[in-house]
């Protein structure tokens, strides 16, 4: 089983629940600023890392977890599902892709943290927020994982996408 965890820049929500699905962070409280700002990939990637897959370790059971931005794409992650489907199909792959979709879990100060820190280059303002929205959002965004590990095993689906709506802040 693969895990992809995707939203709009791929370092902020993506990075939290990757920590939290590798169980690099602590599951049972809000977590800290020194924890946050040391989560591999937090706020550490650029504007031209979106579509990349960045691969965060090997999970309990054996499944590689990796995050991707997708930008504005609308049709990033239907193309690599439909890559994927493509290269299961004809190699006779038998490997379940689950693409979780962390977008939804996004709080305002972390939309705006973003835009200051990546875009705009001003981490003064940008990292603050950042923090705060990490903070608001870790507890839904481990759910998201939890629910993202659960529906994994359960789907008899070969790739599964999870918008995960029901995690919207």
């Amino acid at each position: 089983m693969i895990y992809i965890y995707n939203d709009f820049g791929g370092t902020h929500t993506t990075a939290l629940a990757a920590a939290y699905h590798l169980k690099q962070l602590p599951l049972d409280r809000k977590l800290t600023t020194e924890e946050i700002l040391n989560v591999n990939y937090f706020n550490k990637l650029q504007t031209s890392d979106m579509g990349k897959l960045i691969f965060h370790g090997i999970d309990e059971d054996g499944h590689p977890v990796y995050t991707i931005g997708r930008g504005s794409s609308k049709v990033l992650i239907p193309g690599v599902k439909n890559l994927s489907t493509l290269l299961q199909e004809k190699y006779n792959i038998d490997e379940k892709i689950i693409f979780s979709n962390t977008s939804p879990t996004v709080p305002i100060a972390m939309t705006f943290g973003g835009l200051f820190s990546r875009r705009l280059k001003i981490d003064s303002i940008g990292v603050p927020l950042l923090v705060k929205g990490a903070k608001q959002a870790c507890g839904n965004i481990l759910e998201l994982v939890q629910h993202t590990k659960k529906l994994a095993m359960s789907s008899q689906e070969k790739i599964v996408v999870l918008e995960n709506t029901r995690f919207k802040v």
